[in-house]
């Protein structure tokens, strides 16, 4: 890129900035947007999944190879999105590949219990430290309200402690300013994460009705912000005093260790709930933990879905867990998260930008304002552009990540890629210096 375009750049008024990038980014692809007027046509809002939705238009991707994307355009891409944290594996891992090829040969529909759906439960209870049962659905989303269901049923009771930023699922959705209109009418009390007197009084003033504590050990939509360890003892505490179950939502956070985000705490949930990456990149849910809990399913509670135990899952995750995603392999891949991190936060700081990376091992998310927040937050409209700039620069740069600026990190992504991105932010913070000043918060 050459100094006066760089120049350029930075003289834009952060609102010009976006106009800018957004008029570029259209563009370069007419195919995309091609798609999306005729997806108007006949789908709600041009697309069926809102994450992946954005002005003016989101591009269509068509193929992947290993951590690589190309667009309908032709435009490649290293993909840093990592199918928001369920493309664990990368797009062509020949073992699942090849068990998937296997299954389609020997035919998929059954309507049968098989021995795929024993090895994967097996692999599972054998990992993560609170599943001494486990059942499969076909989406985090389905295994949270399979897990309500189940924590409502055993306490005989009926409201649940969830918390502002929090995200289980596409009926699920806890905003920290406001509501969402999908979520289910649950009787949901709400409280703020990271904060401990917050949990207690809700769950101390609820203690009579209160079935379930149903957190994420980090809220991955709310912009990857970690629980600490001590917020998230406190739950657990809190749990055992009010008869409530603590249920830990690990559809994310279950891929920074063999055993997820309570072997590397140290804190067992009552339940835990599993998706994403688990099935190979096959769709995929499920809930678990103690056996008493899941004994209801053996009798008064009934759990139905055609597709919860389909071949194409249950055969890919008994390869994804059993064979390629080892102990050894899990922690490596945290580390290389945890050591990039460290670098986005030091070039930033080195910058003096308002701009700051959270997360836990191979998930990062960035935000524009310093320190480093660690609870949700209504962000402002500068920092909403930021956002929308840096997405739309990582593009330019060939980089593809979520437009919410989460990364997910998967398996085939290495020193070399992780030096691209480097690269790539630090040129955003310096073509970008004039609007990070208009439009970040620094502290």
């Amino acid at each position: 890129m050459s100094a006066a375009l760089d120049g350029r750049r930075n003289s834009l008024d952060l609102p010009g900035a976006v106009e800018a990038a957004r008029a570029a980014y259209a563009a370069k692809r007419p195919l995309s947007a091609a798609l999306h007027e005729r997806a108007l046509e006949v789908l709600g809002g041009g697309n069926t999944r809102t994450v992946i939705a954005y002005g003016p238009f989101p591009t269509a991707m068509t193929r992947g190879e290993e951590c690589r994307l190309w667009d309908l355009d032709g435009h490649e891409y290293l993909d840093l999105c990592g199918e928001y944290t369920a493309g664990l594996f990368g797009h062509s891992e020949p073992r699942i590949h090849a068990a998937l090829h296997d299954v389609l040969r020997r035919g998929i529909n059954f309507a049968s219990v098989g021995p795929g759906e024993e090895k994967l439960a097996r692999l599972l209870c054998g990992r993560i430290p609170s599943l001494e049962r486990v059942r499969f659905t076909n989406s985090g989303t389905e295994a949270n309200l399979m897990a309500l269901t189940a924590a409502r049923a055993f306490t005989g009771r009926p409201k649940i402690m969830a918390f502002r930023g929090g995200y289980h699922g596409g009926v699920l959705t806890f905003p920290f300013a406001g509501s969402s209109l999908a979520t289910l009418p649950l009787p949901f009390v709400l409280a703020d994460y990271n904060d401990i007197a917050s949990a207690t009084a809700v769950a101390q003033e609820h203690a009579a009705d209160l079935a379930a504590i149903i957190v994420e050990p980090m809220q991955g939509s709310g912009g990857c912000i970690p629980g600490t360890t001590e917020f998230l003892a406190a739950l657990r505490a809190l749990a055992n005093e009010t008869g409530a179950l603590l249920i830990f939502d690990e559809v994310m956070t279950s891929r920074h260790s063999a055993g997820g985000m309570q072997a590397r705490l140290g804190i067992t949930p009552d339940m835990t709930t599993l998706g994403k990456y688990i099935a190979g990149g096959m769709s995929f849910g499920a809930f678990g933990g103690r056996e008493d809990i899941m004994a209801q399913f053996g009798g008064k509670l009934a759990h139905a879905g055609t597709f919860n135990n389909n071949v194409l899952s249950m055969n890919a995750g008994v390869v994804a867990m059993g064979e390629i995603f080892t102990a050894e392999v899990a922690e490596a891949l945290y580390r290389r998260g945890e050591a990039l991190r460290a670098r986005l936060n030091g070039l930033a700081a080195a910058a003096g930008a308002p701009l700051s990376f959270t997360g836990i091992g191979s998930m990062v998310s960035v935000h524009f304002r310093t320190p480093a927040p660690n609870r949700p937050y209504a962000q402002g409209q500068g920092e909403e552009q930021l956002r929308e700039l840096f997405f739309f620069d990582m593009l330019e740069a060939g980089i593809y990540l979520a437009r919410r600026g989460m990364v997910a990190l998967s398996l085939p992504v290495g020193e070399a890629e992780l030096d691209r991105f480097a690269v790539a932010v630090a040129a955003f913070v310096d073509n970008r210096a004039e609007q990070l000043r208009a439009g970040g918060i620094l502290g």
